[in-house]
């Protein structure tokens, strides 16, 4: 039985969230063309061409790329966007 009251709880889980932020990650699909892909990166995320580009590469080459960090509401945000577009994304915290 733990001590500690809700609220000191909820404090130190805010903590933790505040250190560890959240990515939205894209995986590679069989779907996709690179170049909308890089459009989707540059449109929706504001990534330059070259960011874009290398962060395709990645999902194209390794399977997965993250692509944007922030707080957890930010990325449910983000990760919605992309996935509207068409793009296989999903999000994790970051540790």
């Amino acid at each position: 039985m733990s001590s500690a009251s809700p609220i000191l709880e909820r404090d130190q889980q805010e903590a933790v969230d505040a250190d560890h932020p959240w990515v939205t990650i894209v995986w590679n699909d069989p779907v996709n063309l690179m170049s909308y892909v890089t459009l989707v990166f540059m449109r929706d995320l504001g990534h330059p061409r070259a960011v874009a580009e290398k962060l395709m590469m990645d999902v194209h080459t390794v399977g997965r790329a993250s692509v944007s960090t922030g707080t957890r509401e930010k990325m449910e945000t983000t990760v919605a966007t992309l996935q509207a577009a068409g793009l296989w994304a999903t999000m994790q915290q970051d540790v």
